[in-house]
């Protein structure tokens, strides 16, 4: 297929609406009546075959009938007729094609939508929807979408996959004096996407910030790599509904069970640069503030108050929403004593009092402005009598004039009665930061900083580490053809060689005399674990006992072993039980990579031991990964101070986490195969001492056949 170019979209040199209607109650007639009013100088083709006029422009009956090339043509008629309509599209050479029309894959119908898809494709059409309520772009004055006429233009693109969420966007973004440069339904997305539109927004200068809300991801790793790209030139804020869990798989993998899809989500969305909001009010508002203020240099924040109370507030969310407040107690006397009255406070937040004017209001702003070690300001006010609504406008004013100018941010949070309303409503008309609610600006800042630190992390890429590929693959091989999914002890074992990693010494003994020459030949203490297809989970039926000290222990312990599994899982083929080193205590932690049905290869890392279910404090990543994607993986866990070493403990060997990472993420990249690979635990020493495996465990498909059940 020849893709024509995106731009053609979001700027067409022509337009044709097919089920154009003179009825204004028509969906047809709104998108033409939008077209027109929102000012598009391009050609318009209204298309019907009744034929006749509307809004003073002539109806086609057919897009063959047009001599001129068409850029896009919007399908607004029942689903039924739809098919009809993309064979006159085809026909008449058109680039682009919106499908308002539902009734398709939402509803069931799969084949269908499918078969327009791939006819489209096969014309050189790239299909936007179906099930869309259109699009908007700012660039060449288009709105031809069903929802509201007056579109304010600005520098924040919408991509949303739900309709009736994005027109009520629309309603809000006037409502709250956002301007827009693109607004653009995905519905369906039988054709182009969200990586799609991407690519267009990030090269078009008139869009500051991208907001995209996603309800499915289907070609995960494609968006991925999408938004990595984007968030290199411009902050891309998501809102993701919808929480699941992954498939049966789960049931047989920790990995699997605790990467639910919206863990694996909020992590990849870190992970690529992606500013995750919560909900649609706070997605608005990061996008309102980022598209019209500086980007902070530094992290250094004051606050500047003439109310106690409120400042403790600005305090407690500056901590909630990661924003660092400046420190230095002795610099902020100097500069501040002069205008807190005396007894004030300059201990950050700067209390001006209640006494504070107009002018000591912007005395203190200035002073912040010029200093070198203040990155960003909020400025608090409770309504007093000590200001008009006049000067406290002029303030503001004044005050944010010149931080814009200077490229410092400066947010103001405004708390009083129907004049201070009266202001924030003017203020905000002339796009100033100023809110209601302290937690408000206070996030805004936050988000500001967050977008700061990811742009400035310099992305490294992934290499290899030396594992033996093919050896893993005959180990594969061999236990597919058993039809077996999942590796046992000693094929768990060989696959460790084969990635090089450290492992206790070990073997499998098929009866009780061979258990007792195993330990002793291994050496004790030991420990002993069963072996069968049946059961995956050794320690929850009984199949696994430490600290055997002598022949005796193995001896009671292999019959325990026994009568334990046999007592839970009657019909359990037992191979036999696996004799092990018992390794020395260290931190346990858990390390599992596997292959995710949307995102692709997935790492995880974790607390570990027989409590990672309970605990669940574990990160995850998407391949690829850079040295600085692991280690950040590593540092977001809760334990993560237990590495770092607490009570007198020594600093834990991180680099070798590191290196067992690598390992693993070779081996999910390079073995389709293996869908779940997981070592748990893994021992982890002091510094400079390293790691060793305890129990690994791989759960398979058979690709060719597209199995994946565990």
């Amino acid at each position: 297929m020849t893709k024509p170019d995106i731009k053609y979209l979001f700027e067409p040199r022509s337009i044709a609406v097919i089920g154009a209607s003179a009825n204004p109650s028509k969906i047809g007639h709104i998108i033409v009546k939008n077209i027109i009013e929102a000012g598009y100088k391009g050609k318009i083709y209204p298309v019907n075959p009744k034929g006749g006029e509307i809004l003073g422009i002539d109806i086609v009956s057919s897009l063959t009938d047009i001599a001129d090339e068409i850029d896009v043509a919007t399908i607004a008629i029942p689903a039924r007729f739809t098919a009809a309509a993309v064979k006159m599209c085809a026909e008449a050479g058109v680039k682009h094609l919106p499908i308002i029309s539902s009734g398709f894959s939402e509803i069931g119908n799969l084949e269908e939508e499918r078969w327009l898809t791939q006819f489209a494709r096969a014309n050189d059409i790239r299909v936007l929807g179906p099930n869309i309520f259109g699009h908007y772009s700012a660039k060449v004055s288009l709105n031809a979408t069903f929802g509201p006429r007056d579109i304010q233009k600005g520098g924040v693109a919408i991509i949303t996959q739900s309709g009736a969420l994005g027109i009520a966007m629309i309603g809000k973004t006037a409502v709250q004096n956002i301007g827009l440069s693109a607004i653009i339904s995905v519905g369906n997305k039988s054709d182009i996407d969200e990586a799609d539109l991407l690519e267009y927004l990030v090269q078009q200068e008139e869009t500051k910030i991208i907001l995209i809300y996603i309800e499915g991801i289907q070609q995960g790793e494609r968006f991925i790599g999408a938004l990595s790209a984007a968030t290199k030139v411009k902050p891309v804020v998501v809102i993701k509904s919808g929480r699941s869990k992954r498939g049966a798989i789960a049931a047989a993998s920790h990995t699997g069970s605790l990467a639910g899809s919206d863990s694996i989500f909020d992590a990849i969305m870190r992970q690529c640069g992606v500013l995750r909001a919560e909900s649609v009010d706070e997605a608005l508002e990061w996008c309102n503030y980022l598209s019209n203020a500086p980007i902070p240099k530094g992290e250094n924040t004051i606050i500047v108050t003439n109310g106690g109370g409120v400042g403790v507030m600005a305090t407690d969310a500056c901590e909630k929403y990661n924003v660092k407040l400046y420190e230095d107690s002795q610099r902020l006397k100097d500069k501040f004593e002069a205008v807190t009255h005396g007894f004030g406070s300059t201990k950050n937040p700067i209390d001006l009092t209640g006494e504070a004017s107009a002018e000591e209001y912007i005395h203190a702003l200035d002073v912040a402005l010029k200093d070198k070690f203040i990155d960003g300001v909020l400025a608090l006010y409770c309504e007093t009598a000590m200001m008009t609504a006049e000067q406290l406008i002029r303030m503001i004013e004044e005050s944010y004039t010149k931080y814009k100018a200077a490229g410092k941010p400066v947010l103001f949070a405004l708390f009083g009665g129907e004049k201070t309303e009266r202001c924030i409503t003017a203020l905000t008309k002339s796009n100033i930061p100023v809110y209601r609610d302290v937690y408000n600006a206070t996030s805004c800042l936050g988000i500001a900083y967050a977008y700061n630190m990811m742009r400035q992390m310099k992305k490294q890429e992934m290499v290899d580490s030396e594992v033996d590929i093919s050896a893993i693959d005959k180990i594969i091989d061999s236990a597919l053809a058993d039809n077996r999914q999942f590796l046992l002890a000693d094929e768990g074992e060989a696959l460790l060689q084969a990635a090089g990693l450290s492992g206790p010494e070990s073997g499998i003994a098929r009866n009780i005399e061979s258990a007792v020459d195993l330990a002793e030949k291994i050496g004790y203490p030991v420990v002993m674990k069963v072996v069968s297809r049946d059961i995956l989970h050794k320690s929850d039926v009984g199949g696994v006992l430490l600290n055997l000290d002598d022949k005796e222990e193995v001896l009671d312990a292999f019959q325990a072993i026994m009568h334990n599994c046999k007592a839970h899982k009657p019909n359990a083929n037992i191979e036999g039980v696996e004799i092990v080193e018992q390794v020395k205590p260290g931190m346990e932690v858990i390390i599992g990579a596997m292959n995710d049905k949307t995102f692709g290869p997935i790492m995880m890392f974790g607390l570990g031991g027989i409590y990672v279910e309970v605990m669940k404090d574990v990160s995850f990543r998407a391949l690829p990964l850079s040295r600085q994607d692991v280690r950040l993986m590593i540092k977001e866990i809760r334990s993560y101070p237990l590495l770092l070493g607490v009570r007198g403990e020594v600093r834990k060997d991180i680099d070798a986490i590191v290196e067992i990472i690598f390992k693993l993420g070779t081996i999910i990249k390079n073995c389709p195969r293996i869908t779940d690979v997981e070592i748990n635990p893994l021992m982890v020493y002091e510094e400079g001492q390293g790691v060793k495996t305890v129990d690994v465990r791989v759960l398979l498909s058979n690709a060719e056949k597209g199995e994946n059940d565990a």
